[in-house]
């Protein structure tokens, strides 16, 4: 098996449009497409796999809060090792982090030192991601290959970096044939869809397949598109968390999305169709990241080497916060003389011990997960760090009462005013994949109240 990289431009006379080609050599003209492949499967000797993931939006790891949660980039080598080198091609279809934060750009570097660790082939830059490796510089000495479709001053750079350019070319063989694999990114917005036709061409007597990324999908777009003839398969920004294959599933061409947040590695197994040689057939999957996969050792020292960043930019003591007209928090050690049975029945249960479970994993110095632990860190007076206001580490009495200094003032005949959290702003589907619809199971586990007596019967 041979697999040669080389850079080169392809786009001839489309170099007008804005698009990122990347073209991969393989060989036919004819492809069928179903859905029929399982993980297991991925195993296959006679076939190639093209691997797609995309939409991390900064999601390196789930949470860790409960059990039965999705993703992580240190687990996905467990399914990309499924397949030999020499018979995989992987895709990263952008979106890699959700803002140009502090803590984004960091995640942004460290995501690309991971597609560089898991042998990523292309990684398609979205706009909002080409702008942010122009300014983290990664595009002067990329470690990955970029595609993207934006024609912006960044184009320049790509075409000048060494494994950025706007076609590349690999070799792959299956059976003994050639296939090529053309990998198009297109911007719908600013180019006529016309002129994918022109730099997808299909040369007499080699087969092959071809696959659009493009930036906004619709019916429209995608009648148009199909009515080409020339493309196989169509990945669509996604809109869910789930993967999805959009329209029907055994149509040419195959349009899919990738999901969000890095939970499902998807992909395309490409094999010689049953009964005719001269024909190929793609057949679509997606591996759930579940936590039983085995995760690589050089990607959790990059998830610590990130935690380590996070905590020497100091990000807790920065998170924003916002003002609160004179309420201030007091922790939860201040209600146990008023309210020692709740305390107690508080100190026992899950909520009480918050913090720890963040200590355990060495995210306390992670502000986005530190907020669901801790007293009141968006506001003024709320946590700041351990050392400095360690009274309101962990989910205490006033995340669901609200600050609590003028009630104490007042000796309790001061109401409780000021924000309270909801179980749901981090019982969410991400952090506590368990808690929708079973709320009074999570309800009975913190439960610090005296309940009110039976009225007696009246006579």
């Amino acid at each position: 098996m041979m697999r040669l990289v080389s850079c080169l431009s392809r786009l001839g006379s489309a170099k007008r449009a804005t698009v990122g080609i990347c073209v991969l050599a393989f060989c036919a003209s004819c492809v069928d497409v179903t859905t029929e492949p399982s993980a297991k499967s991925l195993h296959k000797t006679d076939a190639l796999t093209v691997f797609f993931t995309g939409n991390e939006l900064g999601e390196l790891k789930p949470c860790g809060c409960s059990g039965g949660q999705l993703g992580g980039l240190s687990r996905r080598a467990a399914v990309f090792n499924r397949v030999p080198k020499h018979k995989r091609l992987i895709i990263d279809t952008g979106s890699l982090v959700k803002s140009q934060s502090e803590q984004d750009l960091i995640k942004f570097n460290i995501i690309i030192e991971a597609f560089s660790l898991l042998d990523y082939d292309l990684v398609n830059l979205s706009e909002k991601d080409i702008e942010i490796a122009q300014n983290l510089g990664l595009l002067s000495n990329p470690i990955v290959g970029f595609i993207s479709p934006y024609d912006t001053p960044v184009r320049d750079a790509l075409r000048r970096g060494e494994k950025i350019a706007e076609g590349s070319r690999s070799q792959y063989l299956l059976k003994g044939k050639y296939i090529t694999i053309s990998v198009l990114t297109f911007n719908v917005e600013t180019s006529p869809i016309k002129q994918i036709r022109e730099v997808f061409p299909r040369e007499p007597g080699q087969q092959s397949v071809n696959i659009l990324i493009i930036n906004r999908c619709d019916d429209a777009i995608i009648s148009s598109i199909a009515e080409m003839g020339t493309v196989d398969c169509i990945v669509c920004p996604a809109e869910s968390d789930e993967p999805m294959v959009i329209g029907d599933a055994n149509k040419k061409p195959l349009v899919l999305s990738v999901g969000r947040f890095g939970r499902y590695v998807c992909g395309l197994q490409i094999t010689e169709s049953a009964g005719d040689e001269d024909k190929l057939k793609l057949s679509f999957f997606a591996v759930p990241v579940e936590e039983d996969l085995e995760e690589e050792a050089s990607l959790v020292q990059l998830y610590n080497d990130y935690q380590q960043l996070v905590k020497e930019r100091n990000l807790l003591e920065k998170h924003p916060r916002f003002t609160l007209d004179g309420l201030e928090y007091a922790g939860s050690e201040s209600c146990k003389a008023c309210h020692e049975y709740e305390y107690g029945k508080w100190s026992r249960n899950a909520h009480a011990h918050a913090y720890a479970t963040l200590e355990r994993v060495g995210s306390q110095f992670d502000p986005e997960c530190a907020i669901c632990h801790v007293v009141g860190m968006n506001y003024e007076s709320g946590f700041i760090s351990e050392q400095k206001t360690g009274h309101l580490k962990n989910v205490g009495c006033e995340n669901c009462h609200g600050p609590g200094s003028e009630h104490i003032k007042t000796g309790g005949i001061a109401g409780f005013a000021g924000p309270k959290s909801a179980c749901i702003d981090c019982h969410t589907p991400e952090h506590s994949g368990d808690y929708a619809g079973n709320e009074g199971v999570f309800l009975e586990k913190i439960v610090h109240w005296r309940e009110p007596k039976p009225l007696a019967p009246v006579k």
